[in-house]
């Protein structure tokens, strides 16, 4: 005879999954990138030709211009450097972007990394054109998050526009190349731990371990639970400007929900027929 609980619970997770599912297929997920530019003010010394703020909204730069013509790929030893792919915003100006989610403060986030700031900073390269990164080019900017928009908190632990430099595809031959075809994740961040200095591009490349690079911002360090509003700003007394091309919200990597649910009620179902038998 079947026994009627097991019955019964396979058709309440028969249920739940179903619908769940067709949950996710008409759902319209979150982007991962800001998709607003709330406000942007050029600094006194912002580049000309690089002041549209709109550039930082999506995803960062894979290609970018090469100087002796063409394109060549965005990597840790060579940046986006075109006009419509970052913004200046140089001492005393500020951009300030919006997500169309809040992006929380996740314990799955790998490293404990919450957000991504990607700027064009750049390893130097003390072996050029092989790549070993003999120390980073970086013209920082503070990085400050609000859940409204109004109230902001300082991020005191990195800075952005620093590191990691972006690294568009994970299988570009070289530090200078043009022949990428795997796209790196822009999502997943850098261990913050990893011992760079004095390693070749090769050795960088297995580090990234998939990553797109970007400066990792962990919000716990503000108390908050989420926020939904980044600020890159610049005091005046800065003689530089810092450049920036995108900001993402890291992607966890916790067990799926409906996986967890299928998983426990599946458990449940052995442990009723154990107990019974």
């Amino acid at each position: 005879m079947v026994n009627k609980k097991i019955v019964t619970l396979m058709s309440i997770l028969g249920f739940v999954f179903f619908t769940t599912f067709a949950w996710a297929m008409t759902a319209v997920p979150p982007n991962p990138y800001a998709t607003d530019v709330i406000a942007y003010q050029a600094g006194s010394n912002a580049v000309s030709g690089y002041t549209d703020p709109s550039t930082a909204l999506g995803e960062p730069s894979r290609v970018t211009a090469a100087w002796s013509g063409g394109e060549t790929d965005v990597t840790m030893f060579n940046p986006a450097w075109n006009t419509d792919q970052i913004v200046s915003i140089g001492a005393g100006g500020y951009l300030i972007l919006g997500f169309d989610h809040p992006v929380y403060d996740d314990p799955y986030n790998p490293y404990g990394i919450d957000l991504l700031v990607f700027g064009n900073a750049f390893f130097k390269d003390s072996d050029y054109p092989h790549g070993v990164a003999g120390g980073i080019w970086a013209e920082p900017a503070k990085i400050s998050v609000s859940q409204d928009g109004s109230t902001w908190y300082d991020i005191s632990s990195v800075t952005a526009d620093n590191l990691f430099p972006t690294q568009g595809y994970t299988n570009t031959s070289g530090p200078y190349g043009n022949d990428g075809t795997n796209p790196s994740n822009f999502l997943k961040p850098v261990d913050p731990n990893i011992d760079w200095k004095g390693k070749s591009y090769s050795e960088l490349l297995a580090l990234y371990d998939g990553s797109g690079g970007g400066t990792g911002v962990d919000i716990s360090e503000t108390g908050l639970e989420w926020i939904q509003y980044v600020k890159l700003w610049q005091p005046e007394v800065d003689s530089w400007s810092a450049e920036i091309d995108a900001v993402a919200d890291v992607a966890p990597v916790p067990i799926p929900a409906a996986v967890w649910l299928l998983g426990s009620a599946f458990m449940g179902v052995i442990g009723m027929r154990h107990k019974r038998l």
